[in-house]
């Protein structure tokens, strides 16, 4: 699949994986439409992803916990935008690594609202129109999280797991339709995660990297792009992908 000219929204792009897919997709020529909540990061994506030769932007401040604006930003994108070739399903966040019994219950609807929630929102405000169409592909950005759970971080995974499962409902809904469904759920990946989950603190989010060599964004974007750049008739249903250092959630080698 060519993807000059095409359609792909990404949603959570104002940094991180969503960022650097944005600037994967840029380099294709594609019509990249951004959304997440931060403005401002936002526009400075926007900015760099014209520089990197995508044929236009157009952004979009959007919580995709909202439901009712998550189908009015779809709902009333200008006619040279609604008909979107690409969903990168990417907006997501943990909070917290407490005992479940400690867990601070906002972190736990943070999390759940939307790892969950929004994603199935943007789901269902996207797809109809794909099929319609009879062309798309959606793509959910979940986690190896989503397959084995690792102590203190059981919500996290679990909306990683309903992530994975949603994901594959999709795909099966979607059987008989040309719309494809794929899966990205990699390991650790060094972005802003991390500082994101222990609000702004820069040693404990430094330490889970301590040792190794993670991911990094670009490795995610690179990985989206392939299995949507496939012939038409190939559905990468998942990648799972992480560094080296780690063989699954439990099991990670840290270097002295």
């Amino acid at each position: 699949m060519k993807l000059k000219e095409k359609i792909v929204f990404i949603t959570g792009a104002s940094a991180g994986i969503g960022a650097a897919t944005a600037m994967a997709f840029a380099r294709e020529g594609a019509r990249l439409l951004l959304a997440a909540r931060r403005a401002g990061k936002l526009a400075e994506v926007a900015s760099q992803a014209l520089e990197c030769g995508a044929a236009a932007v157009h952004s979009i401040d959007l919580d995709v916990r909202g439901r009712h604006a998550v189908q009015r930003v779809i709902d009333e994108l200008p006619a040279e935008w609604a008909e979107i070739d690409v969903l990168v399903n990417n907006a997501g966040l943990s909070r917290g690594m407490d005992k479940l019994y400690t867990g601070r219950i906002e972190d736990w609807e943070e999390m759940i609202d939307t790892n969950v929630k929004g994603l199935l929102y943007v789901a269902r405000a996207v797809v109809p129109g794909m099929v319609v169409r009879s062309r798309g592909h959606v793509v959910t950005l979940g986690s190896m999280a989503g397959e084995l759970v690792y102590p203190n971080g059981a919500v996290y995974c679990a909306s990683k797991a309903a992530a994975r499962l949603i994901n594959d409902g999709l795909r099966e809904d979607l059987l008989g339709t040309p719309v494809r469904v794929t899966s990205i759920d990699p390991g650790l990946v060094e972005t802003d995660f991390s500082m994101v989950r222990f609000r702004g603190d820069a040693k404990r989010a430094a330490s889970v990297y301590k040792g190794i060599t993670p991911l990094v964004a670009e490795d995610i974007a690179d990985a989206i792009l392939w299995a949507v750049t496939r012939p038409d008739h190939v559905n990468i249903a998942r990648i799972s992908l992480t560094s080296v250092h780690q063989a699954n959630t439990l099991l990670i080698h840290r270097e002295q």
